[in-house]
């Protein structure tokens, strides 16, 4: 409830209706979360479409629908005696868990992950300004709404939403690393190798990427609803389909650049992976380069994007390798931490820690 008292123990009920298989950088946001609060002491519970019957979304099959009983939602909140909500989709469980916070007057929080205004509208020709009215009436009895950068949260304040807090992301170092073997499949390809990984449909803008008049050869790493008509298009850049672990790792490894042509993203966690592998990047001056790249000299943003491919080039691995090191997990999971004490009182075990300091060592026996 909205007055519940503090607890020593995080209890948290995470509602999010993106969650494995589907693979992206939401999915990998919430999944390492989640598995940094329970190493920290939070009992966690998942709600999430593998619980419920569910349909594929359409355009995105991937996308899992879940399909609830009124009430299913509130009564696993209960049962998990959460002293947390975070709702971190839009979706039909985000609805629900919303719908029974609303009623039972429970403190809950958001986070905002996709602009799915502008996907709709990239795909249907629907003005996105519908979708940010339903985005905003979802959000705003929210105590607080968690999003990737700065520059969201400005974004989110011009549609009303403004208890933003910065949540933001890391990346696993011991993976994604230089040096790595590239995949054989990089054999006999011109250099520069152009890197793309993401999913691939038309919100994120690839065409921009496979048309450029620029030289090497272009790899897309991916799958999605747009494959087999660029495949058509396209027959001379080299598509792996979608990878992960150690493959996805030495794709990125083998590549001389990362080019990243979406203007919809909200942060991009696949810019980061590419810089932790040595990537410099190239892109467009939107959201998600801006906060990531920034000026931090690892990539070149310009509305020329051809322009920022060949000034790219130039930059030396190790700037992107330095940019990299800036996006930690414990950083990114600390900021979720603080946010849950902030709005919810429960201060999770490690901040418990971090605020005592160590625990003292024990006496050292002196009749050994």
């Amino acid at each position: 409830m909205a007055g519940e008292a503090p607890s020593s123990q995080l209890r948290l009920a995470l509602v999010t209706d993106a969650w494995s298989p589907q693979v992206n950088g939401v999915v990998r946001t919430l999944q390492t979360t989640v598995e940094r609060l329970r190493a920290h002491g939070g009992d966690v519970l998942v709600i999430s479409p593998d619980r419920f019957p569910s349909l594929p979304c359409p355009t995105y099959p991937e996308i899992r629908l879940a399909l609830t009983r009124p009430g299913a939602v509130g009564r696993l909140i209960e049962a998990h005696r959460a002293n947390a909500v975070h709702i971190a989709t839009e979706g039909p469980l985000g609805l629900a868990a919303r719908r029974h916070c609303l009623r039972v007057r429970r403190t809950f929080t958001t986070s905002f992950h996709t602009r799915f205004p502008d996907y709709v509208e990239a795909r249907t020709g629907i003005p996105a300004r519908f979708g940010w009215t339903f985005l905003s009436w979802f959000h705003r009895p929210a105590r607080a709404v968690l999003v990737a950068t700065p520059t969201l949260a400005a974004e989110l304040a011009g549609h009303g939403l403004k208890q933003t807090r910065i949540w933001s992301r890391g990346v696993d170092l011991a993976r994604f690393r230089a040096g790595l073997p590239a995949p054989a499949a990089y054999a006999g390809l011109a250099r520069p190798i152009l890197l793309n990984v993401g999913r691939v449909a038309v919100e994120k803008n690839l065409e921009a990427f496979l048309s450029l008049d620029v030289p090497g050869s272009k790899v897309v790493v991916g799958d999605g609803p747009a494959l087999a008509g660029l495949k058509a298009r396209f027959p001379d850049a080299l598509f792996l389909g979608a990878l992960s672990g150690e493959a996805l790792a030495r794709a990125y490894a083998g590549a001389d650049l990362f080019v990243f042509p979406s203007r919809t993203d909200t942060f991009g966690l696949v810019l980061v992976e590419a810089m932790a592998s040595g990537l410099p990047v190239a892109a467009y001056p939107v959201p998600g380069p801006l906060d990531v790249v920034a000026d931090s000299g690892a990539g070149v943003l310009d509305e020329d994007l051809g322009a920022a491919v060949i000034a790219a080039l130039r930059i030396p691995r190790a700037a992107a390798l330095a940019r990299a090191r800036d996006f930690s997990w414990d950083a990114a999971v600390g900021q979720f931490e603080a946010a849950l004490e902030d709005c919810f009182g429960v201060v999770p075990h490690r901040r418990r820690w971090l605020r005592r300091g160590p625990p003292a060592p024990a006496a050292v026996r002196q009749d050994a």
